[in-house]
């Protein structure tokens, strides 16, 4: 009964991705269609071919419908990184979406030109991710470091720096930088490291303007498996 009464709210949620991304590219929609109806052409053809049409367009209609929600949950990411560019805490609304064991702890750094400095902890160990210019975030990113290796001296310390400047990450790389890192800690590690993490001082209050948290799209719709 619950899940019935969770469908409008899951189609809303579509329709509302769907807006987002229309409105931010005209052409992405009928992409998606285009890549579906593409699909399902091929399977339609193959069976033709093979002589099995009638299994093959009920297949072909699934994939259609599969490759259409990943094409469709890739362009609504671009949109959200769009939305976010040039935010405030940008980098925090794009860790937070991570999937995993990730615990993500926003500005444990800071400085009054609203430079910030956010933690993520998991099985590559401690991540430290900079939003401001590099001249500016080298340091927090010193401090940071200095605080974390006196409760964690062996445990790998990362940190990226987030901007268009040389040698920084664009945003929409973040995450893919952070996945392809190598799983140094195990689950029990990862548990005492975030223990040790909660005996650090308590993080700065964030500087004002809006954070993406608000302004976060709804994630893109996925197939279910059963």
């Amino acid at each position: 009964m619950a899940e019935n009464e969770d469908k409008p709210g899951r189609f809303r949620q579509i329709r509302m991705v769907a807006k987002l991304v229309h409105q931010s590219n005209p052409k992405a929609l009928p992409i998606v269609f285009a890549s579906a109806l593409g699909t399902l052409a091929l399977f339609t053809v193959l069976g033709f071919f093979i002589s099995s049409l009638w299994f093959m367009i009920p297949l072909g209609v699934l994939a259609a419908i599969v490759v259409g929600m990943v094409v469709f949950g890739q362009l609504a990411q671009r949109t959200q990184y769009k939305l976010l560019e040039g935010q405030i805490g940008a980098a925090y609304g794009v860790l937070d979406t991570m999937r995993g064991n990730w615990v993500v702890t926003p500005a444990v750094g800071g400085n009054r030109n609203m430079d910030v400095v956010h933690r993520v902890v998991g099985r590559p160990g401690v991540i430290l991710v900079s939003e401001g210019p590099s001249s500016r975030v080298a340091s927090l990113l010193g401090a940071e470091k200095k605080k974390i290796s006196r409760l964690a001296a062996t445990v790998p310390i990362y940190d990226f720096q987030v901007g268009e400047e040389e040698g920084q990450i664009p945003l929409s790389k973040l995450q893919g930088k952070i996945m392809k890192l190598p799983r140094n800690l195990n689950k029990a590690q990862v548990n005492d490291l975030n223990d040790r993490m909660r005996a650090l001082p308590s993080k700065p209050a964030m500087p004002g303007g809006p954070m993406p948290r608000n302004a976060r799209m709804p994630k893109a719709p996925r197939p279910r498996s059963r």
